[in-house]
């Protein structure tokens, strides 16, 4: 009674589920995508990547807004007013009188000034700019980075689960024709209800495996697509050549030198350290005086500094050179140059510990590559064995010198195997990737 209850639960959940899973992948397109054309779309279509591109664009323009600092300044202005009468009277306030002024006032003037010594200022300004574009371009480095190593997991998970529902469906296929012999045996009399009751709850398991598989698989497809810009209906396919030709364990000190060079991470780090300088030498621009040269020219009227007032227009030029200083920086600036040097001590020991962290990730994420072959080795040969064990079991349970529960155990030992296996191979290739984000080189 209990296993039929089971059998019957398992059935609805079975076919509950197939449904579900058929309407689902109703009005798909498959798409077949290789590893490169998966980061091309990425670098074409994914939202972080774009937002960090207008990020470096804006960066870009803020090294030019910058360098024009070092332009000179010209200003021009005019204006015009009416004047009202003036009123004269003597020094105690009395004998007033109206004083008739021109009414009419004009003014043009034009000054162009250009600075010629900043204390250092204006080049420590430029160059954070310049350091802050650079550190954008590594941080949009690093998040591409991320990026493609979160879309090769996912695309690798879906080689993953599409290798599964490949075992999945060749043991449901074995399963039934085993199924089939045993009720033609059972109809001979030569094996028991209890049998094929077992079986038949083996495909049970295998077939809700499958359908927890292929909706698995609908949940990944769905992240990539979201990743990749692409219409949710569409269904990628992973390349299955993918694990035709695994890579190469290459030495360790070979991944130590490539995440020197080019890891993100380590390159923010060195960027902070010359940002840090450049902020010592602006702390010690404010201590020293900033000198310009400037022209200019004026054009007033009427001229109201004569009694009575001239009803004509004033015009004068004038060149100079002028010497600026901030007299509180005498006791300020030491304050924010000793602390501009305890910012940079601070980078620095940031660096180093950049540094440190990733020749630590580079070390386990080399020896995790290496392990993966390992692993490999280890689940082919135990599928070798398993795929053994089960040819010797089926035939000794045809001839009845084997029970059925033998058969049930090498018929579940082989599909793990089976699955393991395609795990195993999955697993280099995500060493490697990872390996290679680490580096800086996915």
């Amino acid at each position: 009674m209990i296993m039929r209850c089971i059998y019957g639960f398992l059935t609805i959940l079975s076919v509950a589920g197939n449904t579900a899973h058929i309407y689902a992948q109703q009005a798909k397109q498959t798409v077949q995508l290789s590893v490169e054309q998966l980061f091309r779309l990425a670098d074409e279509n994914n939202t972080s990547i774009k937002q960090y591109q207008a990020a470096e664009a804006a960066a870009a323009e803020a090294v030019e807004v910058s360098r024009s600092e070092r332009l000179p300044s010209i200003n021009f202005a005019a204006s015009a007013s009416y004047l009202g009468n003036g009123w004269l009277t003597d020094r105690d306030f009395g004998n007033g009188m109206k004083a008739s002024i021109p009414h009419f006032g004009n003014n043009f003037a034009i000054e162009a000034a250009q600075v010629v010594y900043s204390g250092g200022a204006l080049s420590a300004g430029i160059a954070l700019s310049e350091l802050k574009r650079r550190a954008l371009q590594a941080e949009a480095e690093g998040n591409r980075q991320d990026i493609r190593f979160l879309l090769i997991g996912n695309y690798l998970e879906l080689y993953k689960l599409d290798n599964q529902v490949e075992v999945y469906r060749k043991n449901i296929e074995q399963t039934q024709r085993l199924l089939t012999e045993i009720r033609a045996r059972h109809k001979e009399g030569l094996a028991l209800r209890n049998d094929i009751t077992r079986y038949e709850l083996q495909l049970q398991r295998l077939e809700l495996a499958l359908t927890q598989t292929e909706n698995s698989r609908a949940i990944i497809n769905e992240r990539l697509t979201t990743l990749l810009g692409l219409e949710s209906q569409i269904r990628i396919e992973p390349d299955r050549s993918v694990t035709a030709e695994l890579p190469k364990v290459l030495s360790e000190g070979h991944w130590q030198e490539a995440a020197a060079d080019n890891a993100p991470a380590l390159r923010l780090a060195s960027i902070g350290v010359a940002q840090s300088e450049q902020g010592v030498r602006l702390a010690q621009a404010e201590r020293r005086p900033s000198i310009s040269l400037f022209a200019g020219d004026k054009m007033d009227g009427p001229i109201t500094v004569e009694v009575p007032p001239l009803n004509k227009n004033m015009n004068y030029w004038y060149v100079g050179v002028g010497v600026s200083f901030n007299l509180a920086s005498l006791y300020k600036s030491p304050h924010a140059v000793r602390q501009a040097k305890h910012s940079m001590t601070r980078a620095n020991t940031l660096k180093q510990l950049a540094a440190e962290q990733l020749h630590s990730d580079v070390r386990e994420a080399y020896i995790r590559f290496s392990e993966a072959f390992d692993v490999c080795r280890i689940e082919e040969k135990n599928l070798e064995l398993a795929a053994q064990n089960y040819s010797v079991v089926h035939n000794r349970y045809i001839n009845d010198l084997a029970l059925i529960t033998d058969m049930l155990d090498a018929d579940n030992a082989k599909l793990s195997a089976e699955l393991e296996v395609a795990n195993a191979q999955v697993g280099i290739l995500f060493n490697w990737y990872r390996l290679k984000k680490i580096a800086g080189e996915l």
